[in-house]
């Protein structure tokens, strides 16, 4: 079944939850967030229907029939790299039920972490909850509680007032972080940097596995 980007995807209830649509899974650092310079194993879930007109990985926004794994594959391929734990991100990952993936990650010792948008509701056991809301739709009120961390990405100065609405629902121990759009950095950056120096509750994250030119 092919999904497609800013469309409302039919029967979602009915995505199977394993085996899963894979667009790519590798072993590298930690680039963003709480976690930054962390290894960690990435599994890059296909199909997304947010729709970022900036996002960096368009390719993951659709479904090939080839792309199917088996939750029981995957997770022996974490545990083979040695690493402590995964980061399951899309496209959109929760659009699917996560709950057999994280299942076996876990029983395998594994710490499980997630970045969305925080789009459709939260199915399987996470260790991390990385919460990045974007404009183009809207994230459920649940994921607000739910989140560890909240990412924002910024894309024009007017985004800080967005991105401080979103703060204000989330609980007292999320970590809140402001990160540049990678293609507006330059500009961006030194704005982020006087931001957070003015309000403090906020960090800067910065896509540091780009600077370092590492998946």
């Amino acid at each position: 079944m092919a999904l497609k980007a800013k469309l409302v995807i039919p029967g979602l209830e009915t995505l199977q939850a394993d085996p899963l649509p894979v667009m790519e899974h590798f072993y590298t650092l930690q680039g963003e967030g709480s976690w930054a310079g962390a290894a960690a194993y990435f599994i890059r879930l296909a199909g997304c229907d947010v729709g970022c007109h900036w996002c960096d990985v368009k390719d993951s926004w659709t479904v090939a029939p080839e792309q199917y794994r088996s939750c029981l594959d995957l997770t022996a391929e974490v545990v083979a790299s040695g690493t402590p734990r995964v980061v399951i991100t899309g496209g959109e990952p929760t659009i699917y039920d996560l709950e057999p993936l994280t299942r076996e990650l876990q029983a395998a010792g594994i710490k499980v972490h997630i970045e969305t948008a925080g789009v459709h509701p939260l199915r399987g056991h996470f260790d991390w909850v990385c919460f990045s809301p974007k404009k183009f739709k809207e994230p459920l009120p649940a994921f607000y509680q739910q989140a560890h961390e909240l990412k924002v990405v910024i894309f024009r100065p007017e985004d800080l007032a967005w991105a401080e609405s979103h703060a204000d629902k989330c609980a007292d121990f999320t970590h809140l972080y402001l990160q540049p759009e990678w293609s507006r950095k330059d500009s961006i950056s030194p704005l982020l940097v006087q931001y957070v120096k003015d309000h403090p509750r906020w960090k800067l994250s910065l896509q540091t596995h780009k600077y370092l030119d590492i998946p």
